[in-house]
């Protein structure tokens, strides 16, 4: 079936070769007198993701067109949100969220609709960080959101920083609901606090960012990339023993637990001290520093650790010095990285035990 001829419509004849439909809506807005009311505005934006000739930006909104002079909107094209790789690293993200907030009874449905405004981040924080963060519970009006937010990111800040973290989002870029803003927040606090989920590699998505200009509107294309290898994300290692302990002979899981205990208590009982759950009672590092002390014979002096650690990154510390007292012993670097034995990870746990197992059994 043929289809009818189109009716002419009144239009140059010709574009110049660096003209964009942009271009064009801004240059028609610039004519009009009243360019700058929002109903125009709303009007040509309509008109832009309706429009075959913007392909690019048929996911913008026509608040995405409501831009001041020389203020910037990024949007990620439709087409890099259908790849299968950025659909898993929403999903993972939103499960693993999900999966920490489940005692504060939220539900994470859409990042950047249930992100933007602090609340979630807060708790998420507060809870991966094992902190408690000054901010107002409930926030209404933007400024108080963005006030919020501002805590909130300064705390993430702070973790990140001395361990030369690009910090690639800002206050307005999270209240401005820039899902490539909040993805990259979200990945870098998975990697930081070793989430035990498995990011998906080499995600990478399209940008549009459309800046207002001399009161034209100009857009430009970018490449963002969210996640790199799994080496570099820390995520994954080779297959051991204890990988295959937990996959196909879950039944000798209890034999090595039990085994395990009666190895610690053995010392740990000097000090009046008993353990009854590894995954638990080592996570803070206190008994692992205390335990390398019994095991090589010297006193730890307690400044060098923390005997009551609060935070996430204390725990670290001290988990992180218990290793460097077992390679001062003339152990191997553990396998295992400080941060999974802090996030409760048994199978770290027990390879960093099951190590000063198999060297000090003997001792006495």
């Amino acid at each position: 079936m043929s289809s009818a001829p189109r009716s002419p419509t009144p239009r140059p004849r010709r574009m110049k070769k660096d003209e964009s439909f942009l271009g064009k809506l801004g240059g028609t807005l610039a004519r009009k007198r009243r360019a700058r009311e929002v109903s125009d505005l709303q009007e040509e934006g309509k008109n832009a993701i309706n429009s075959p000739m913007s392909p690019a930006l048929a996911d913008v909104h026509p608040e995405d067109t409501q831009l001041e002079e020389n203020e910037e909107r990024t949007m990620i094209d439709p087409t890099s949100k259908e790849d299968p790789k950025f659909k898993e690293l929403v999903k993972v993200l939103l499960d693993w969220i999900n999966d920490v907030l489940v005692e504060e009874r939220i539900i994470v449905k859409q990042l950047e609709e249930d992100l933007y405004d602090g609340q979630v981040l807060q708790k998420l924080l507060e809870k991966l960080a094992g902190c408690k963060l000054n901010v107002a519970e409930v926030t209404q009006s933007e400024i108080g959101q963005k006030q919020k937010l501002q805590t909130v990111l300064e705390a993430v800040h702070d973790l990140l920083r001395p361990r030369g973290w690009a910090l690639r989002w800002s206050v307005d870029s999270i209240h401005g609901k820039n899902l490539v803003a909040i993805l990259h927040l979200l990945v870098s606090l998975a990697m930081h606090f070793r989430a035990p989920i498995r990011l998906p590699e080499h995600v990478t998505v399209q940008v549009v960012v459309v800046r207002k200009r001399e009161g034209l509107l100009h857009s430009s294309h970018i490449s963002e990339e969210l996640t790199t290898t799994t080496d570099s994300l820390c995520m994954s290692s080779e297959r051991d023993a204890f990988d295959t302990l937990f996959d196909h002979a879950p039944d000798k899981l209890s034999v090595v637990k039990k085994s395990l205990i009666t190895f610690v208590n053995k010392h740990l009982n000097k000090l009046n001290l008993e353990v009854t759950e590894l995954e638990t009672q080592f996570a803070d590092g206190v008994y692992l520093v205390l335990l390398m002390g019994l095991l090589e014979d010297y006193f730890v002096p307690l400044h060098n650790f923390y005997l009551t650690p609060e935070s996430f990154d204390q725990k670290v510390h001290n988990v992180s010095f218990a290793f460097e007292l077992m390679l001062d012993g003339g152990l191997k670097k553990p396998k295992a990285r400080p941060e999974d034995v802090v996030n409760l990870d048994l199978k770290s746990t027990l390879r960093v035990l099951y190590n000063l197992f198999t060297k000090y059994k003997n001792v006495e």
